[in-house]
Protein backbone atom coordinates (compact mmCIF):
# COMPACT_ATOMS: atom_id res chain seq x y z
CA UNK A 1 0.00 0.00 0.00
CA UNK A 2 1.32 3.45 -0.91
CA UNK A 3 0.83 6.03 1.83
CA UNK A 4 -0.76 9.43 1.39
CA UNK A 5 2.60 11.15 1.89
CA UNK A 6 4.16 9.05 -0.85
CA UNK A 7 1.37 10.02 -3.20
CA UNK A 8 1.67 13.68 -2.31
CA UNK A 9 5.44 13.89 -2.66
CA UNK A 10 5.47 14.11 -6.48
CA UNK A 11 3.48 17.38 -6.24
CA UNK A 12 6.43 19.42 -5.02
CA UNK A 13 7.00 22.29 -7.42
CA UNK A 14 10.68 22.16 -6.52
CA UNK A 15 10.89 18.75 -8.17
CA UNK A 16 9.15 19.94 -11.32
CA UNK A 17 11.99 21.72 -13.11
CA UNK A 18 13.27 19.89 -16.15
CA UNK A 19 16.81 19.96 -14.88
CA UNK A 20 19.39 17.53 -16.11
CA UNK A 21 19.31 14.47 -13.84
CA UNK A 22 21.99 11.83 -13.49
CA UNK A 23 21.35 8.66 -15.42
CA UNK A 24 19.11 10.30 -18.03
CA UNK A 25 20.26 9.73 -21.57
CA UNK A 26 20.72 12.56 -24.05
CA UNK A 27 17.65 11.56 -26.09
CA UNK A 28 15.44 11.59 -22.98
CA UNK A 29 16.90 14.94 -21.92
CA UNK A 30 16.06 16.41 -25.34
CA UNK A 31 12.53 15.03 -25.14
CA UNK A 32 11.92 16.53 -21.71
CA UNK A 33 13.43 19.87 -22.73
CA UNK A 34 11.22 19.92 -25.84
CA UNK A 35 8.20 18.98 -23.72
CA UNK A 36 8.86 21.76 -21.21
CA UNK A 37 9.39 24.46 -23.86
CA UNK A 38 6.28 23.32 -25.76
CA UNK A 39 4.06 23.53 -22.67
CA UNK A 40 5.71 26.77 -21.51
CA UNK A 41 4.67 28.37 -24.82
CA UNK A 42 1.23 26.75 -25.00
CA UNK A 43 -0.62 29.96 -24.10
CA UNK A 44 0.81 31.89 -27.08
CA UNK A 45 -2.25 31.33 -29.22
CA UNK A 46 -2.80 34.78 -30.74
CA UNK A 47 -0.99 33.75 -33.94
CA UNK A 48 -1.66 30.82 -36.26
CA UNK A 49 0.12 28.50 -36.41
CA UNK A 50 1.21 29.01 -32.82
CA UNK A 51 4.78 28.35 -31.62
CA UNK A 52 3.31 25.47 -29.61
CA UNK A 53 2.33 23.71 -32.83
CA UNK A 54 5.86 23.67 -34.20
CA UNK A 55 7.23 22.59 -30.83
CA UNK A 56 4.70 19.76 -30.50
CA UNK A 57 5.60 18.52 -33.97
CA UNK A 58 9.24 18.64 -32.86
CA UNK A 59 8.26 16.79 -29.69
CA UNK A 60 6.60 14.07 -31.77
CA UNK A 61 9.91 13.60 -33.58
CA UNK A 62 12.08 13.75 -30.46
CA UNK A 63 9.75 11.25 -28.80
CA UNK A 64 10.37 8.84 -31.67
CA UNK A 65 14.12 9.37 -31.29
CA UNK A 66 13.80 8.77 -27.52
CA UNK A 67 12.16 5.44 -28.21
CA UNK A 68 8.56 6.37 -27.30
CA UNK A 69 6.24 3.93 -29.03
CA UNK A 70 2.49 3.60 -29.14
CA UNK A 71 1.33 0.63 -27.09
CA UNK A 72 -1.73 -1.57 -27.13
CA UNK A 73 -3.47 0.44 -24.43
CA UNK A 74 -3.48 3.65 -26.47
CA UNK A 75 -4.39 1.77 -29.64
CA UNK A 76 -8.10 2.27 -28.89
CA UNK A 77 -7.61 6.04 -28.76
CA UNK A 78 -5.61 5.88 -32.00
CA UNK A 79 -8.38 3.97 -33.79
CA UNK A 80 -11.14 6.28 -32.56
CA UNK A 81 -9.26 9.40 -33.62
CA UNK A 82 -8.29 7.80 -36.93
CA UNK A 83 -11.88 6.93 -37.85
CA UNK A 84 -13.04 10.39 -36.78
CA UNK A 85 -10.44 12.10 -38.98
CA UNK A 86 -10.81 9.81 -41.99
CA UNK A 87 -14.54 10.54 -42.00
CA UNK A 88 -13.54 14.21 -42.16
CA UNK A 89 -11.58 13.50 -45.33
CA UNK A 90 -14.71 12.20 -47.03
CA UNK A 91 -16.67 15.32 -46.01
CA UNK A 92 -13.93 17.41 -47.62
CA UNK A 93 -14.71 16.14 -51.11
CA UNK A 94 -17.44 18.69 -51.90
CA UNK A 95 -15.68 21.70 -50.34
CA UNK A 96 -12.02 21.00 -51.08
CA UNK A 97 -11.75 24.18 -53.15
CA UNK A 98 -13.06 26.36 -50.34
CA UNK A 99 -10.44 28.36 -48.41
CA UNK A 100 -9.50 27.06 -44.96
CA UNK A 101 -11.17 23.66 -45.40
CA UNK A 102 -7.99 21.68 -46.08
CA UNK A 103 -6.10 23.41 -43.23
CA UNK A 104 -9.05 22.56 -40.97
CA UNK A 105 -8.71 18.84 -41.70
CA UNK A 106 -4.92 19.00 -41.36
CA UNK A 107 -5.35 20.66 -37.96
CA UNK A 108 -7.69 17.87 -36.86
CA UNK A 109 -5.10 15.24 -37.80
CA UNK A 110 -2.39 17.20 -35.99
CA UNK A 111 -4.50 17.51 -32.82
CA UNK A 112 -5.14 13.76 -32.88
CA UNK A 113 -1.44 12.99 -33.38
CA UNK A 114 -0.56 15.27 -30.44
CA UNK A 115 -3.06 13.52 -28.15
CA UNK A 116 -1.72 10.09 -29.10
CA UNK A 117 1.88 11.18 -28.57
CA UNK A 118 1.11 12.68 -25.14
CA UNK A 119 -0.66 9.46 -24.18
CA UNK A 120 2.23 7.30 -25.41
CA UNK A 121 4.85 9.38 -23.58
CA UNK A 122 3.11 9.18 -20.23
CA UNK A 123 2.75 5.41 -20.14
CA UNK A 124 6.51 5.18 -19.48
CA UNK A 125 8.72 7.27 -17.16
CA UNK A 126 5.39 8.65 -16.03
CA UNK A 127 6.22 10.76 -12.99
CA UNK A 128 9.36 12.30 -14.50
CA UNK A 129 7.68 13.37 -17.75
CA UNK A 130 4.53 14.42 -15.93
CA UNK A 131 6.52 16.72 -13.64
CA UNK A 132 8.07 18.42 -16.67
CA UNK A 133 4.68 18.78 -18.37
CA UNK A 134 3.11 20.22 -15.22
CA UNK A 135 5.92 22.72 -14.69
CA UNK A 136 5.71 24.00 -18.27
CA UNK A 137 1.91 24.23 -18.29
CA UNK A 138 1.71 25.95 -14.89
CA UNK A 139 4.39 28.47 -15.85
CA UNK A 140 2.61 29.32 -19.09
CA UNK A 141 -0.84 29.55 -17.48
CA UNK A 142 0.33 31.84 -14.67
CA UNK A 143 2.09 34.24 -17.07
CA UNK A 144 -0.95 34.22 -19.36
CA UNK A 145 -3.31 34.87 -16.43
CA UNK A 146 -1.13 37.76 -15.22
CA UNK A 147 -1.30 39.29 -18.70
CA UNK A 148 -5.07 38.96 -18.75
CA UNK A 149 -5.38 40.48 -15.27
CA UNK A 150 -3.08 43.37 -16.22
CA UNK A 151 -5.19 44.03 -19.29
CA UNK A 152 -8.50 43.88 -17.46
CA UNK A 153 -7.28 46.23 -14.70
CA UNK A 154 -5.90 48.69 -17.32
CA UNK A 155 -2.43 48.55 -15.77
CA UNK A 156 -1.10 49.82 -19.10
CA UNK A 157 -2.51 50.85 -22.43
CA UNK A 158 -0.62 48.06 -24.16
CA UNK A 159 -1.97 45.43 -21.78
CA UNK A 160 -5.55 46.63 -22.24
CA UNK A 161 -5.24 46.76 -26.04
CA UNK A 162 -3.63 43.33 -26.42
CA UNK A 163 -4.75 41.21 -23.47
CA UNK A 164 -8.48 42.01 -23.32
CA UNK A 165 -11.41 41.78 -25.69
CA UNK A 166 -14.79 43.46 -25.07
CA UNK A 167 -13.57 44.29 -21.54
CA UNK A 168 -12.90 40.61 -20.82
CA UNK A 169 -9.48 39.16 -19.97
CA UNK A 170 -7.93 37.45 -22.94
CA UNK A 171 -4.30 36.81 -22.07
CA UNK A 172 -2.37 35.61 -25.10
CA UNK A 173 -5.43 33.98 -26.68
CA UNK A 174 -7.81 35.26 -29.35
CA UNK A 175 -10.97 34.38 -27.43
CA UNK A 176 -11.74 34.79 -23.69
CA UNK A 177 -13.83 31.61 -23.93
CA UNK A 178 -10.65 29.64 -24.66
CA UNK A 179 -8.42 31.60 -22.28
CA UNK A 180 -10.63 30.75 -19.27
CA UNK A 181 -10.74 26.95 -19.72
CA UNK A 182 -6.99 26.86 -20.44
CA UNK A 183 -6.31 27.99 -16.86
CA UNK A 184 -8.41 25.28 -15.21
CA UNK A 185 -6.12 22.20 -15.30
CA UNK A 186 -3.09 23.83 -13.58
CA UNK A 187 -5.45 25.48 -11.07
CA UNK A 188 -6.95 22.08 -10.25
CA UNK A 189 -3.47 20.56 -9.82
CA UNK A 190 -2.56 23.24 -7.26
CA UNK A 191 -5.88 22.89 -5.45
CA UNK A 192 -5.52 19.10 -5.31
CA UNK A 193 -2.06 19.47 -3.81
CA UNK A 194 -3.42 21.77 -1.10
CA UNK A 195 -6.26 19.33 -0.42
CA UNK A 196 -4.02 16.28 -0.11
CA UNK A 197 -0.61 17.51 1.02
CA UNK A 198 0.06 21.01 2.31
CA UNK A 199 -0.99 24.61 1.91
CA UNK A 200 1.88 26.91 0.99
CA UNK A 201 1.97 30.63 0.25
CA UNK A 202 3.37 29.89 -3.22
CA UNK A 203 0.49 27.56 -4.09
CA UNK A 204 -2.05 30.03 -2.69
CA UNK A 205 -0.56 32.85 -4.77
CA UNK A 206 -0.42 30.82 -7.98
CA UNK A 207 -3.95 29.49 -7.50
CA UNK A 208 -5.22 33.00 -6.79
CA UNK A 209 -3.66 34.33 -10.00
CA UNK A 210 -5.18 31.54 -12.08
CA UNK A 211 -8.64 31.86 -10.54
CA UNK A 212 -8.71 35.66 -10.83
CA UNK A 213 -7.69 35.30 -14.48
CA UNK A 214 -10.46 32.74 -14.95
CA UNK A 215 -12.97 35.07 -13.30
CA UNK A 216 -11.91 38.06 -15.41
CA UNK A 217 -12.47 36.03 -18.59
CA UNK A 218 -16.19 36.40 -17.80
CA UNK A 219 -16.77 33.14 -19.65
CA UNK A 220 -19.90 31.44 -18.33
CA UNK A 221 -18.81 28.18 -19.91
CA UNK A 222 -15.39 28.37 -18.23
CA UNK A 223 -16.97 29.14 -14.86
CA UNK A 224 -19.33 26.16 -15.12
CA UNK A 225 -16.44 24.02 -16.38
CA UNK A 226 -14.37 24.91 -13.31
CA UNK A 227 -17.23 24.25 -10.87
CA UNK A 228 -18.02 20.89 -12.48
CA UNK A 229 -14.37 19.82 -12.72
CA UNK A 230 -13.65 20.95 -9.17
CA UNK A 231 -16.66 19.04 -7.88
CA UNK A 232 -15.71 15.85 -9.74
CA UNK A 233 -12.10 16.15 -8.59
CA UNK A 234 -13.00 16.69 -4.94
CA UNK A 235 -15.52 13.83 -4.97
CA UNK A 236 -12.94 11.44 -6.44
CA UNK A 237 -10.25 12.59 -4.01
CA UNK A 238 -12.60 11.88 -1.10
CA UNK A 239 -13.63 8.49 -2.47
CA UNK A 240 -10.03 7.42 -3.09
CA UNK A 241 -8.49 8.90 0.07
CA UNK A 242 -6.42 6.21 1.83
CA UNK A 243 -7.44 7.14 5.40
CA UNK A 244 -10.28 8.77 7.31
CA UNK A 245 -7.91 11.57 8.37
CA UNK A 246 -6.95 12.43 4.80
CA UNK A 247 -10.63 12.34 3.79
CA UNK A 248 -11.49 14.83 6.53
CA UNK A 249 -8.58 17.04 5.46
CA UNK A 250 -9.87 17.20 1.89
CA UNK A 251 -13.34 18.14 3.06
CA UNK A 252 -12.02 20.76 5.49
CA UNK A 253 -9.74 22.39 2.92
CA UNK A 254 -12.59 22.35 0.40
CA UNK A 255 -14.89 24.11 2.88
CA UNK A 256 -12.27 26.75 3.68
CA UNK A 257 -11.54 27.25 -0.03
CA UNK A 258 -15.22 27.79 -0.84
CA UNK A 259 -15.47 30.34 1.99
CA UNK A 260 -12.35 32.16 0.78
CA UNK A 261 -13.63 32.14 -2.81
CA UNK A 262 -16.96 33.64 -1.71
CA UNK A 263 -15.14 36.34 0.27
CA UNK A 264 -12.96 37.18 -2.74
CA UNK A 265 -16.04 37.13 -4.94
CA UNK A 266 -17.80 39.61 -2.63
CA UNK A 267 -14.74 41.87 -2.60
CA UNK A 268 -14.58 41.90 -6.39
CA UNK A 269 -18.28 42.69 -6.60
CA UNK A 270 -17.68 45.83 -4.55
CA UNK A 271 -15.87 47.28 -7.58
CA UNK A 272 -18.63 48.78 -9.69
CA UNK A 273 -17.16 47.95 -13.11
CA UNK A 274 -16.66 44.31 -12.13
CA UNK A 275 -20.13 44.10 -10.60
CA UNK A 276 -21.73 45.54 -13.73
CA UNK A 277 -19.89 43.11 -16.00
CA UNK A 278 -20.77 40.19 -13.73
CA UNK A 279 -24.44 41.18 -13.70
CA UNK A 280 -24.39 41.25 -17.48
CA UNK A 281 -22.49 37.97 -17.92
CA UNK A 282 -24.18 36.04 -15.12
CA UNK A 283 -27.53 36.05 -16.88
CA UNK A 284 -28.38 32.50 -17.91
CA UNK A 285 -29.49 33.57 -21.37
CA UNK A 286 -27.74 36.29 -23.34
CA UNK A 287 -29.02 38.04 -26.45
CA UNK A 288 -26.94 35.77 -28.66
CA UNK A 289 -28.32 32.64 -26.97
CA UNK A 290 -31.97 33.15 -27.95
CA UNK A 291 -33.93 34.53 -30.87
CA UNK A 292 -33.89 33.69 -34.55
CA UNK A 293 -30.12 34.02 -34.87
CA UNK A 294 -29.28 32.84 -31.35
CA UNK A 295 -27.08 29.97 -30.32
CA UNK A 296 -29.91 27.59 -29.46
CA UNK A 297 -31.87 28.34 -32.64
CA UNK A 298 -28.72 27.61 -34.65
CA UNK A 299 -28.30 24.34 -32.77
CA UNK A 300 -31.86 23.40 -33.75
CA UNK A 301 -31.00 24.09 -37.39
CA UNK A 302 -27.76 22.11 -37.06
CA UNK A 303 -29.68 19.17 -35.59
CA UNK A 304 -32.00 19.15 -38.60
CA UNK A 305 -29.17 19.49 -41.10
CA UNK A 306 -27.27 16.51 -39.78
CA UNK A 307 -30.16 14.23 -40.86
CA UNK A 308 -30.20 15.79 -44.33
CA UNK A 309 -26.43 15.43 -44.80
CA UNK A 310 -25.32 11.95 -43.64
CA UNK A 311 -21.82 12.55 -45.05
CA UNK A 312 -21.55 15.96 -43.43
CA UNK A 313 -21.49 19.48 -44.80
CA UNK A 314 -17.73 19.72 -44.65
CA UNK A 315 -15.46 21.98 -42.58
CA UNK A 316 -16.79 25.49 -41.84
CA UNK A 317 -19.79 25.10 -44.16
CA UNK A 318 -22.35 25.68 -41.43
CA UNK A 319 -20.80 29.06 -40.62
CA UNK A 320 -20.64 29.88 -44.34
CA UNK A 321 -24.38 29.28 -44.57
CA UNK A 322 -25.50 30.95 -41.33
CA UNK A 323 -22.54 33.31 -40.75
CA UNK A 324 -21.85 31.83 -37.31
CA UNK A 325 -20.97 28.48 -35.76
CA UNK A 326 -23.52 26.39 -33.88
CA UNK A 327 -21.35 26.26 -30.71
CA UNK A 328 -21.73 22.57 -29.95
CA UNK A 329 -18.85 20.16 -30.55
CA UNK A 330 -21.10 17.10 -30.77
CA UNK A 331 -23.28 18.68 -33.45
CA UNK A 332 -20.07 19.89 -35.08
CA UNK A 333 -18.89 16.29 -35.32
CA UNK A 334 -22.01 15.35 -37.30
CA UNK A 335 -21.98 18.48 -39.46
CA UNK A 336 -18.29 18.32 -40.40
CA UNK A 337 -17.49 14.61 -40.23
CA UNK A 338 -20.84 13.05 -41.15
CA UNK A 339 -22.68 10.35 -39.27
CA UNK A 340 -19.60 8.18 -38.83
CA UNK A 341 -17.58 10.96 -37.26
CA UNK A 342 -20.65 12.19 -35.40
CA UNK A 343 -21.04 8.83 -33.66
CA UNK A 344 -17.32 8.25 -33.10
CA UNK A 345 -16.64 11.60 -31.41
CA UNK A 346 -19.05 11.25 -28.45
CA UNK A 347 -18.07 7.58 -28.28
CA UNK A 348 -14.44 8.64 -27.81
CA UNK A 349 -15.49 11.06 -25.05
CA UNK A 350 -17.55 8.38 -23.25
CA UNK A 351 -14.82 5.72 -23.55
CA UNK A 352 -12.24 8.19 -22.22
CA UNK A 353 -14.36 9.01 -19.19
CA UNK A 354 -15.07 5.36 -18.39
CA UNK A 355 -11.45 4.28 -18.99
CA UNK A 356 -10.13 7.09 -16.81
CA UNK A 357 -12.69 6.53 -14.05
CA UNK A 358 -11.78 2.85 -13.72
CA UNK A 359 -8.08 3.66 -13.47
CA UNK A 360 -8.64 6.56 -11.04
CA UNK A 361 -9.45 4.16 -8.19
CA UNK A 362 -6.11 2.33 -8.46
CA UNK A 363 -3.45 3.47 -5.98
CA UNK A 364 -0.43 4.69 -7.99
CA UNK A 365 2.12 7.51 -7.57
CA UNK A 366 0.22 9.51 -10.22
CA UNK A 367 -3.31 8.72 -9.03
CA UNK A 368 -4.07 12.31 -8.04
CA UNK A 369 -2.83 13.60 -11.40
CA UNK A 370 -5.12 11.16 -13.16
CA UNK A 371 -8.05 12.31 -11.04
CA UNK A 372 -7.29 15.94 -11.93
CA UNK A 373 -6.97 15.12 -15.64
CA UNK A 374 -10.21 13.12 -15.61
CA UNK A 375 -12.06 15.89 -13.78
CA UNK A 376 -10.70 18.48 -16.21
CA UNK A 377 -11.74 16.38 -19.18
CA UNK A 378 -15.24 15.88 -17.72
CA UNK A 379 -15.61 19.66 -17.53
CA UNK A 380 -14.38 20.09 -21.10
CA UNK A 381 -16.77 17.39 -22.32
CA UNK A 382 -19.67 19.19 -20.63
CA UNK A 383 -18.62 22.60 -21.94
CA UNK A 384 -18.49 21.10 -25.43
CA UNK A 385 -22.30 21.24 -25.48
CA UNK A 386 -22.18 25.04 -25.63
CA UNK A 387 -18.92 25.78 -27.47
CA UNK A 388 -16.69 24.27 -30.16
CA UNK A 389 -13.75 22.56 -28.42
CA UNK A 390 -12.72 20.19 -31.22
CA UNK A 391 -9.66 22.29 -32.10
CA UNK A 392 -8.63 23.41 -28.61
CA UNK A 393 -5.00 22.46 -28.08
CA UNK A 394 -5.35 21.92 -24.34
CA UNK A 395 -8.42 19.72 -24.91
CA UNK A 396 -6.29 17.19 -26.77
CA UNK A 397 -3.48 17.56 -24.24
CA UNK A 398 -5.83 16.59 -21.41
CA UNK A 399 -7.32 13.82 -23.56
CA UNK A 400 -3.80 12.42 -23.93
CA UNK A 401 -3.19 12.85 -20.19
CA UNK A 402 -6.21 10.72 -19.28
CA UNK A 403 -5.25 7.93 -21.68
CA UNK A 404 -1.54 8.04 -20.87
CA UNK A 405 -1.99 7.99 -17.10
CA UNK A 406 -4.68 5.32 -17.34
CA UNK A 407 -2.35 3.23 -19.50
CA UNK A 408 0.49 3.75 -17.03
CA UNK A 409 -1.85 2.55 -14.27
CA UNK A 410 -2.56 -0.67 -16.15
CA UNK A 411 1.18 -1.30 -16.66
CA UNK A 412 1.82 -0.50 -13.00
CA UNK A 413 -0.87 -2.91 -11.81
CA UNK A 414 0.35 -5.70 -14.06
CA UNK A 415 3.96 -5.30 -12.94
CA UNK A 416 2.99 -5.41 -9.25
CA UNK A 417 0.85 -8.49 -9.77
CA UNK A 418 3.62 -10.47 -11.45
CA UNK A 419 5.18 -13.24 -9.33
CA UNK A 420 8.61 -12.26 -8.00
CA UNK A 421 10.25 -15.04 -10.01
CA UNK A 422 8.81 -13.63 -13.22
CA UNK A 423 10.42 -10.20 -12.74
CA UNK A 424 13.86 -10.24 -14.26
Amino acid sequence: MITASELAAPYSLASSAPAKAPGIGLREQLLRLNLFIALASSSLAFIEPAPYDALVIGMILTAMIAGVRMNRITLALFLLLLIWNVSGLFSLINVVSEPSTVPYVITSFYMAAAAIRFASMLTDKTMERLAVLRAGYTFSAVICALAGIAGYLHLSGYAYDHFTLYDRALGFFKDPNVFGPYLIWPALVLIARMQTERISLVDLALTGILLVGLFFSFSRGAWLHFVLSGTVMTALLILTAPTYKSRMRIMLVCTIAIGAALALFAALLSVSSIGDMLTQRAQLLQSYDVGEGGRFRLQELAFGLMFDKPFGLGPLEFSNIFNVQQHNSYLQAFLVYGWVGGVIYPTMVAVTLVFGLRAAFVRTPWQIYLIVALAGFAGEAAESFIIDTDHWRHYFLILGLVWGLSGATIHYTRSRNKPASAIV
